[in-house]
């Protein structure tokens, strides 16, 4: 009988699995060492933990998995051959890009990225379709099978495919992709009309090639994945993936139809879902929004959650790489616990953003490691117990640690070991402050206004002395923070996003046309959850519009929800008229009610809501101390300078109406909390650590 659904997150570092035990209620926490050479393995190892623990594979009934196997590969640039079929008298588009030029204008010695289809790999194709879809010059099939071969003799696994408005007619593309699989059929093939069926050249062009470039490594990673979940015994087929957009998707639709590119952000992006699902209730009670604060093995990944939602993104650039896809609006900094410290050529120290990863990893875990790391400077410090990393199941060497710090930072720049790993965490909190600081700038976001939700292995270590860099008076630890993006995996649903362009002036436009275009739409959304084995009766749709007005550069999404019953209306079109004025002064500061308005696309939204972790509320006892959670006390440097006596509690036996005051460490098997003289916190019902700042020195005891 189903019993469990559970959710595995794949880190730089650790893997992290919760198991969810749906007639109890009960969460099972997992951490593995993750496994580089083979991430599946890491996964297997966590799923064998639970196994030991008493857990029946047989009875899982829901496995969701959030993984960066697609991002590493596009940094490292691990991906296979590709080549590039494009319109005849085109083919410079890749090189000429939208001219735009990352980094800094007075880098002398810039380059851009190494071409995904360099030169040698592309081959322009006789055929022309106009602006309105219709056909100028037909396909010329032989130069197709032709440029096949010479692609298949290069060595290609892959093949893009991205001729001229594809998106208003496909039919050229789809032959295509028909050709290339009749003469080479084991090839991936990616076809922009399905990756990217929009508007602009380079972009469609940049995404479809980044597609190409990471399906066959998905591919490959899933196929071992799921023999190795057939392996040990879990029979069921709902194997989901997470998505950029925070939801999930089928493993099958992961690796077919254009989709593999949606998964870029699959790690970071369940972390941000979860804290939108499960904070509710303390944003509702103070009126707050929340950033959220993801600090692993090799990163930290910052959010911001407004209204309930993330907020959103259909733009990006990832690894200096265009990708115009959905996605929640994150940015990533190189900073973690496995995060380098060294002393550079003028004598500076620097944290990252080299990694010491999984393997080796920090000093202090005795795997061969010989660098200081982020980690290393918080064991010496204080903030982390030797003897209780990981519940006890992995012990730190703390001489390792300090001789790291001692040769390759103290010595150096001739200080203290205390001085030298108090200065790596200052860094690496001040880097980490900065970016959340420009990211809300950016966003227009008031961070004094917002609560700042910290998880990951370490974020809940380092939330305070980011939150004082940041003015923040306010932190939500949840409470299991350590495990917290696994736990998103298992609290999102079935998202799938479907867009085309078609670009007219909107008071041309008919509402039977527009009807008509998101109708077909949703014939593609139904006929996709068919073919993915999913419920269409339970599928929920979404509509909107890109807009803009005449001549302008960009558009606006601009929902539609609300303004149609059943079907798009003129009186539909005029109010979105109206409410595309509203977020351009909304965003922008400015409208411009007499110019005329032009649609560039149609944006439809599945979902299909499936069962979710349910959070359980406790009693409250009234509030008071925390004696029967006390396990003693150790030296803590929270300013490198001096030790402070820092109370030691285990989080786990702290009841909803417990009361603490810093400076304490709280210690649970998958992360450890830090609270600062001049900090206070209380459990709430769902067992969060609602932490704040004291207000005046009568609060700190």
């Amino acid at each position: 009988m189903p019993r469990y659904r559970i959710g595995v997150d794949v880190g730089g570092t650790h893997t992290d699995l919760v198991l969810y035990d749906v007639m109890t209620g009960a969460l099972l926490v997992e951490k593995v060492a993750s496994t580089p050479n083979n991430p599946a393995a890491g996964v297997l190892n966590g799923i064998a933990n639970f196994v030991r623990r008493g857990i029946d594979p047989g009875e899982i009934d829901f496995f969701a998995h959030g993984t960066t196997i697609t991002t590493n590969a596009l940094l490292e640039m691990r991906g296979p051959k590709v080549g590039l079929l494009i319109t005849k008298g085109y083919r410079a588009v890749q090189e000429i890009q939208n001219q735009a030029r990352d980094g800094s204008l007075f880098d002398y010695f810039y380059e851009k990225p190494a071409p995904i289809a360099p030169q040698s790999r592309t081959r322009e194709i006789a055929e022309r379709t106009d602006y309105l879809g219709n056909v100028l010059i037909a396909l010329d099939r032989a130069a197709v099978r032709r440029a096949t071969l010479e692609l298949k003799a290069a060595g290609v696994q892959s093949i893009a495919v991205c001729y001229l408005f594809s998106f208003m007619n496909p039919t050229h593309e789809q032959e295509t992709r028909a050709l290339i699989l009749s003469d080479f059929p084991e090839v991936h093939v990616s076809l922009s009309s399905e990756v990217l069926p929009r508007v602009r050249e380079w972009p469609r062009l940049s995404t479809t090639l980044v597609n190409a470039y990471l399906e066959p490594v998905l591919v490959r990673y899933i196929d071992d994945l799921n023999r190795g979940l057939d392996a040990v015994g879990i029979r069921t087929r709902q194997r989901f993936l997470m998505q950029s957009n925070g939801g999930v998707m089928p493993f099958a639709a992961a690796i077919a139809g254009g989709k593999t590119v949606h998964t870029l952000l699959s790690g970071p992006a369940a972390g941000a879902q979860v804290a939108a699902y499960l904070a509710g209730p303390l944003r509702d009670e103070q009126g707050r929004g929340l950033v959220t604060l993801d600090m692993g093995g090799t990163s930290a990944d910052i959010a911001f959650i407004e209204g309930g939602a993330p907020l959103e993104v259909t733009e990006g650039v990832i690894a200096r790489r265009q990708v115009d896809v959905p996605a929640l609006d994150l940015t990533t900094i190189s900073a973690g616990g496995g995060s380098i410290a060294a002393v550079d050529g003028s004598g500076h120290l620097t944290v990252g953003p080299i990694s010491a990863g999984a393997d080796p990893g920090p000093a202090c875990y005795g795997r061969g490691g010989t660098q200081p790391t982020v980690t290393d400077a918080d064991l010496v410090c204080g903030f982390l117990n030797p003897d209780y990393f990981l519940g006890g199941v992995q012990r730190l060497d703390i001489g390792a640690a300090q001789k790291a710090l001692q040769r390759y930072v103290a010595d150096p720049l001739r200080m203290g070991v205390f001085e030298a790993a108090a200065g790596i965490r200052r860094i690496v909190d001040i880097r980490m402050a900065d970016e959340v600081r420009v990211f809300a700038a950016k966003r227009g976001v008031d961070l004094t206004a917002f609560t700042l939700l910290p998880f990951g292995g370490a974020g809940a270590v380092h939330a305070a002395a980011v939150a004082e860099e940041l003015g923040m008076t306010h932190i939500l630890v949840p409470p299991r923070p350590g495990a917290f993006s696994a736990l998103g995996l298992i609290c999102t649903d079935v998202v799938h996003d479907y867009m085309r362009s078609e670009l007219r002036p909107l008071s041309q436009l008919d509402a039977d046309h527009a009807e008509a275009m998101f109708a077909g739409l949703e014939t593609k959304a139904r006929a996709d959850i068919e073919t993915e084995g999913l419920d269409a009766a339970r599928a929920h749709y979404w509509r909107e519009l890109d807009l803009r007005y005449a001549d302008q550069g960009y558009e606006l999404r601009t929902p539609l929800d609300g303004l149609f019953d059943g079907r798009v209306s003129a009186a539909t079109l005029a109010a979105a008229r109206v409410r595309f004025d509203e977020r351009h002064a909304q965003i922008h500061g400015h409208s411009a009610k007499d110019r005329p308005v032009e649609i560039v696309s149609y944006r439809l939204r599945l979902r299909i809501e499936v069962p979710k972790f349910e959070p359980r509320e406790e009693a409250s006892s009234s509030p008071g101390p925390a004696r029967n959670a006390r396990k003693g006390e150790r030296d803590v440097w929270f300013d490198g300078a001096h030790a402070v006596v820092s109370a030691l509690y285990e989080r786990d036996k702290l009841d909803p109406g417990a009361v603490l005051t810093g400076p304490a460490i709280l210690e649970q098997f998958d992360a450890t909390t830090a609270i600062p003289p001049g900090w206070r916190a209380t459990v709430d019902g769902f067992r969060n650590l609602v932490m704040s700042k004291c207000e005046n020195v009568s609060e700190w005891s």
